[in-house]
């Protein structure tokens, strides 16, 4: 497993999806995951410290989780099936029994944002994805990065209603 950290959100200048970017900790290793754009305003209200009026869902999943006696160990990437990520939250109680819950990756990173736990992915997703980094991909990885670093969170306030409370 390679610890991973949130890179930063952006859009695929392709076709506009979100995208959330993963990066280890050397900054050789990334991990673009395409995510809706729901979850996109979700980490992106965290990120900026947005308190909304009632709470979002991931927050009231960080809620259930510490009010149940549990928090949120790690965020685990593992799998890559036709494009298709696979993620775990691991949840630990206080007598160290570990929970696996399966989640989709935009999930799970928006519950790691809040409970600020560590996310790791597989070598096997990195090998699948095609992301890690060798010598020859390094430019076209550092014009990715500088894309992803010129996007802002707010951003994303044009797709998100701050006044929605549903």
């Amino acid at each position: 497993m390679i610890q991973m950290m949130l890179g930063g959100l952006g859009f695929d200048p392709k076709n506009m999806s979100p995208i959330v970017l993963l990066r280890d900790t050397e900054e050789r290793n990334f991990l673009p995951i395409w995510i809706g754009m729901f979850e996109a305003a979700a980490i992106a209200m965290e990120l900026q410290e947005f308190k909304p009026p009632r709470p979002m869902t991931h927050d009231l999943i960080a809620t259930l989780i510490q009010e149940l006696g549990g928090r949120v160990g790690r965020i685990l990437i593992q799998d890559i099936v036709e494009n298709t990520f696979y993620a775990t939250i691991e949840v630990e109680k206080g007598d160290a029994t570990k929970i696996n819950i399966d989640a989709r990756p935009s999930d799970a990173i928006a519950l790691a944002v809040r409970t600020k736990s560590s996310i790791f992915v597989s070598e096997a997703v990195m090998i699948k994805a095609k992301m890690v980094n060798t010598e020859k991909d390094e430019e076209e990885t550092q014009k990715f990065k500088d894309f992803i670093d010129s996007i802002k969170p707010e951003d994303f306030s044009k797709y998100f209603d701050n006044n929605n409370r549903s």
